[in-house]
């Protein structure tokens, strides 16, 4: 089931996509989004009598962290590789301020304070309910759903400041959406599923979650073990290898096999 926060033009609402998604990700053009009474993950699914083509109506981020986007770093090896470096023992973890979260169509804003911004494609995690010291084998007992992200990075910051605050922190650094999926199986994540982006139409990273180091239960199972998760809460997962540079006007587009496909543009700040 695909939960997407939209607006029409009013206050932000949820409903569910339905139709079916074409090869690239995107949704046909009978989709339509059924609109639902308040937020599902906390009221449940109370289905109203509205709906709205999907073209109609504009997509949101599918969730706004009440608390913090949780992102993990170097889990592909390859991506380590590029990066330079051994690959971490365990998982180097960082967080994205809240603020830094934007929907699918907006813009990705080039801040002045850095000359190289660089696109991420990930598959995140939302997180449904408060949880700690959560074994691997409960971890998905705590998963909402899964979306799509963008881990957008100030490279040339990240190597001077030697912390990751600003390079991956400033406003419309983490793009998500396009919907949460919530009926996916957890196991075909590590079994493989194809993370791929384009930036203006070409691919420029073309992976599989297989090959992660740390799979999604055993991130949640860190994570918790150092800082209690909230519902709503967001875990970025890595990225595969092929990062590089974004420039103002390019489009970059995240697609996520079984997921969909998350499109955004860069402007000047």
């Amino acid at each position: 089931m695909r939960i997407a926060r939209f607006t029409t033009g009013e206050d932000p609402a949820y409903g569910i996509v339905t139709g079916d998604l074409d090869q690239f990700g995107q949704p046909t053009d009978d989709a339509v989004v059924v609109e639902l009474a308040g937020d599902p993950m906390y009221v449940g699914l109370k289905v109203l009598e509205r709906e709205h083509k999907l073209a109609d109506v504009k997509l949101l981020a599918p969730v706004l962290p009440r608390s913090k986007v949780v992102g993990v770093g170097k889990n592909y090896a390859a991506h380590a590789a590029e990066m330079g470096g051994d690959q971490p023992k365990e998982p180097l973890l960082f967080l994205k301020p809240n603020t830094s979260v934007i929907g699918p169509g907006d813009a990705i804003l080039y801040p002045s304070q850095t000359s190289h911004l660089s696109y991420e494609g990930e598959v995140a995690v939302v997180i449904g309910r408060i949880c700690r010291d959560v074994p691997p084998e409960l971890a998905t007992d705590v998963i909402y759903g899964y979306t799509i992200a963008n881990d957008v990075t100030a490279r040339d910051l990240q190597k001077t400041d030697n912390q990751w605050a600003r390079a991956k922190g400033m406003d419309t650094f983490c793009p998500l959406g396009p919907w949460i999926e919530n009926d996916l199986d957890p196991q075909s994540f590590i079994d493989g599923r194809r993370v791929q982006t384009f930036l203006n139409g070409d691919v420029v990273q073309d992976g599989t979650t297989a090959d992660m180091t740390w799979n999604i239960p055993d991130l949640i199972a860190y994570i918790s073990s150092a800082m209690t998760l909230l519902p709503g809460d967001v875990i970025l997962t890595g990225t595969p290898e092929g990062v590089g540079p974004m420039e103002v006007g390019d489009e970059v587009e995240v697609f996520v096999e079984g997921l969909g496909a998350l499109t955004n543009t860069v402007a000047r700040r």
